[in-house]
């Protein structure tokens, strides 16, 4: 697994990004993703995930009706669609893979670097 995410950025209050999340290595199709934030002197806390068809998903209560994530297996490709961005959004945007194909903990076994979303108000 090799990931990489991209698509972050500055965007007004209200606005929308679409995060992705590349293995370049195309191996984690059989593994539950996920999404995780670090805002400035926090944690890393845990954002979404998706198990390895996709029939699953899970989000943080913060993020329940405007976030969805969505992965394309063919490419290899994991999404973050954030609609109706707020302030309190903005952090580094991380996405990690886990060993198993659902997610069952917040420490998945592969990191990408992260992609900085920034929502000005």
């Amino acid at each position: 697994v090799q990931l990489q995410a991209s698509g972050g950025g500055l965007v007004q209050a209200g606005g929308s990004l679409r995060l992705s999340c590349v293995d370049s290595r195309r191996t984690f199709s059989n593994n539950a993703v996920g999404w995780f934030r670090q805002a400035p002197g926090k944690e890393r806390d845990f954002v979404a995930s998706i198990s390895w068809k996709g029939s699953t998903t899970t989000y943080a209560d913060s993020v329940k009706g405007r976030f969805t994530i969505s992965r394309d297996n063919a490419k290899s490709t994991v999404y973050l669609q954030m609609n109706d961005l707020e302030p309190e959004d903005t952090a580094v945007y991380y996405c990690g893979v886990w060993l198993s194909s659902y997610r069952n903990n917040n420490s998945p076994r592969y990191w990408g670097q992260g992609t900085q979303v920034t929502v000005s108000s």
